[in-house]
C-alpha cells in the first residue's frame, strides 16, 4: 500500500450525492452510494467504484493475513460448477429456489456456486492420498451467488457477494476440533483488526449440515438476524438456535376434557376474549405441509411460530402453509378450530416443549364453533415430536441460568461449522491411514462475508455526517482538502506528494470550481480517518488537521503535519 500514487478527486471516477437513493432502507446503503463507493447494477447486484474497491481490498488483505498465519493455503476455484457433485450431496435440490441453475449449449446442468464444500472435497480427493497429506486448510476469496427472493439493504443482502470460504480436512474429530479452534481464534483477530463490534453465538447448521456451528454477529439495527444474549451468564445464540428442555408436569388434578360452545372464535384473540382467559392458556395449532403432507404444530396461544426453526427442523423437505384448498379436501380439519385430540395417525403432531406432558390447555375441538378445555398433553393427545419452534421473546428465560434474555438485531459476518463427514461420505473422500487401511476424512467449513463486512462497518461506525473508517480499512490514510484558491490547491498537491513519499496513502481534493463547503461535506461523507485542510493560512504554510472520528482539530506547519501523520 505504501507509495501508491496520490488519488486526485479531480480525476476520481466517483460522484458524491447530496440525497439518499430512493430505494435505500438502511444507513450503509445510503452512505455507500452517496459517498461514491458502490453503484447498483441490478437488483442485488452491485458495482464497486475505486474508493469502495479499496475498502473491500483492505478487508481482503486482513482476512488473508490472518488465514495465512494459521497455515491455511489460498486457492481459487471456479464459480461456474457442474451439477453432479451437488446432486451427490443432495444440495442440488436442497438449496431450493436460492440456487442459480443454468444449462450450457449442450444441455448440461450447471450452477453458480453459493458455497464450495463439494468442490473443495473433490480437490482434496484428487490431491491427498495418505494420512501424511493431512491435516490441511484451504481457502479462497471469491464471489458467491444466491438467488435472493427479495434482495435489499444494499450490499447486505445481494445476489452476488464476496466471501472468504475455507475448509479443513482432518483424520479424526480431535483434528477437526483443533482446526475449528484455529479458525475461531483467527476470526476473532480479523474482526478486532477491522474494528467490528461482534458477538459469537450458537447457531444452526442449515443446508450446510454438520454438528457444532457458531455465528459471528455484528450488532446493528439493520441486521436481519436476531440473537439472544444473557446478561447474567455466557449464553448467546441466534434465536433459531435457542431451545428449551422438556419439563413434564403432574396433571393428576386436572378434570376431564370438556367441549364448550365458542361461536365466532376462530382466532386466539377472539377465543381469549370470549372466555375471559389469557392467550397463554390456549393452545394454538398451525397447519403446514411438509413435502405435501399436512403436519400440525402446537404452541402456546401467546407465542408465534418461528418458521425458520420449522424449516430448519424439516430440512431438506420443503415447508409451506396450508391453503383453503387443503381444508376443502379434509373435512376432519376445521379452520380455526383444530385441536390435537383426535388427530391420531391422520396428521403428524409436532409441539413446542412448552406443551410438555401434563400441561392443560384450551384448544379447538375439531368442530366449528366449538373448543375444548382441560385438554392435557399426554392424556388427551400424544405429541409425535417435541421441537422448540416458537419465536423467542425479550425476557424469555435463559436456557442455561434462567435469567431473562435480551434480544438484539445483528448482521451475520462469519459462520463456522464442524461438518464432520457429510460431504466426504457423499463424495467418498478417504486416505490411507498409518495402518494402511482407508480412513474417511472429516471436514470443517468456515465463511466470512467480505463485502458484507464493509456494510457492517458502515452501519456500526458512521455518524450523522457520513462514513468513519479505521485506518486498517479506509481507502486512504489522509484526505487532503484544498479550500479552493490556486495557492491552496498548489500547497495541497505539494503536501500530498510529501505524504506519499512518507509512505501514506493520500486522497486529495484538488477540484477547481467546487466550494469549500462542498469539499468539507464530501470529506466527512467519504470518511477517511484524517482530514488535512489547506485553508486560510496556506500562505503561511499552516494547515488544519482534523480527526474524522473525534472531530478534534489543530493547526500544524507542513513539516509538523507530515511528521504527525507519518508517525500514526
Amino acid at each position: 500500500m505504501a507509495n501508491a500514487p496520490v488519488q486526485r478527486m479531480s480525476q476520481l471516477m466517483a460522484k458524491t450525492l447530496r440525497d439518499d437513493p430512493a430505494d435505500a432502507e438502511v444507513l450503509s446503503h445510503k452512505l455507500l452510494v452517496r459517498a461514491g463507493y458502490v453503484r447498483r447494477t441490478a437488483a442485488g447486484i452491485w458495482s464497486w467504484l475505486p474508493l469502495g474497491l479499496k475498502v473491500l481490498s483492505n478487508i481482503e488483505r486482513v482476512v488473508r493475513e490472518e488465514m495465512d498465519a494459521v497455515g491455511a493455503q489460498e486457492v481459487l476455484l471456479p464459480a461456474l460448477l457442474p451439477r453432479e457433485p451437488y446432486e451427490a450431496t443432495g444440495r442440488w435440490e436442497e438449496y431450493g429456489a436460492e440456487l442459480f441453475r443454468l444449462q450450457d449449449r449442450k444441455g448440461g446442468d450447471y450452477l453458480l456456486g453459493p458455497t464450495h464444500e463439494e468442490i473443495f472435497t473433490l480437490l482434496v480427493k484428487d490431491q491427498a492420498s495418505s494420512y501424511k497429506d493431512l491435516p490441511v486448510i484451504l481457502y479462497q476469496i471469491q464471489n458467491k451467488y444466491r438467488d435472493e427472493a427479495r434482495p435489499r439493504a444494499g450490499i447486505l443482502r445481494g445476489r452476488e457477494f464476496l466471501m472468504k470460504d475455507s475448509y479443513s480436512f482432518d483424520l479424526d474429530e480431535e483434528g477437526l476440533a483443533k482446526s475449528y479452534a484455529l479458525h475461531r481464534a483467527a476470526y476473532q483477530r480479523i474482526f478486532e483488526r477491522l474494528g467490528l463490534d461482534y458477538r459469537i453465538v450458537a447457531a444452526t447448521a442449515g443446508a450446510m449440515g454438520g454438528s457444532k456451528s457458531e455465528e459471528f454477529l455484528a450488532p446493528a439495527e439493520a441486521g436481519e438476524d436476531t440473537f439472544a444474549d444473557c446478561p447474567n451468564c455466557d449464553f448467546a445464540a441466534n434465536t433459531e438456535a435457542v431451545a428449551y428442555e422438556l419439563k413434564p408436569v403432574d396433571a393428576s388434578g386436572v378434570p376431564a376434557l370438556e367441549e364448550i360452545p365458542t361461536p365466532d372464535t376462530p382466532t386466539i384473540e377472539t377465543l381469549a376474549a370470549y372466555l375471559g382467559v389469557q392467550a397463554s392458556d390456549t393452545l394454538k395449532n398451525l397447519l403446514v405441509k411438509v413435502d405435501g403432507e399436512i403436519v400440525a404444530i402446537g404452541v402456546p396461544g401467546d407465542r408465534e411460530v418461528d418458521m425458520g426453526k420449522v424449516e430448519e427442523h424439516f430440512a431438506p423437505a420443503g415447508v409451506e402453509l396450508v391453503t383453503e384448498a387443503d381444508f376443502a379436501g379434509r373435512p376432519d380439519l376445521v379452520r380455526g378450530y383444530v385441536g390435537p385430540q383426535g388427530l391420531g395417525e391422520k396428521v403428524k403432531y409436532v409441539a413446542d416443549p412448552r406443551v410438555a406432558p401434563g400441561t392443560a390447555w384450551i384448544t379447538g375441538a375439531n368442530k366449528a364453533g366449538t373448543h375444548a378445555k382441560n385438554v392435557v398433553s399426554g392424556r388427551d393427545f400424544e405429541v409425535d415430536e417435541f421441537v422448540d419452534v416458537v419465536v423467542v421473546q425479550d425476557g424469555d428465560p435463559c436456557p442455561k441460568c434462567g435469567t431473562g434474555l435480551k434480544l438484539d438485531r445483528a448482521i451475520e459476518i462469519g459462520h463456522i461449522f464442524q461438518l464432520g463427514q457429510k460431504y466426504t461420505n457423499a463424495l467418498k473422500l478417504d486416505v490411507l491411514g498409518q495402518n494402511g487401511k482407508p480412513v474417511r476424512v472429516t471436514m470443517g467449513s468456515y465463511g466470512i462475508g467480505v463485502s458484507r463486512a464493509v456494510a457492517a462497518l458502515a452501519e456500526q461506525t458512521a455518524d450523522e455526517h457520513g462514513l468513519v473508517w479505521s485506518r486498517e480499512v479506509a481507502p486512504a490514510d489522509v484526505h487532503v482538502v484544498a479550500a479552493g484558491k490556486a495557492l491552496q490547491i498548489e500547497l495541497a498537491l505539494d503536501v500530498s506528494e510529501k505524504l506519499r513519499e512518507a509512505g501514506l496513502r493520500v486522497l486529495v481534493d484538488d477540484r477547481a470550481g467546487v466550494t469549500p463547503g462542498v469539499k468539507f461535506t464530501d470529506a466527512e461523507l467519504i470518511g477517511v480517518p484524517q482530514i488535512l485542510v489547506a485553508g486560510r493560512r496556506s500562505a503561511e504554510g499552516v494547515l488544519e488537521l482534523k480527526d474524522r472520528k473525534t472531530g478534534e482539530r489543530e493547526e500544524l506547519t507542513v513539516d509538523e503535519a507530515i511528521a504527525r501523520l507519518a508517525a500514526n
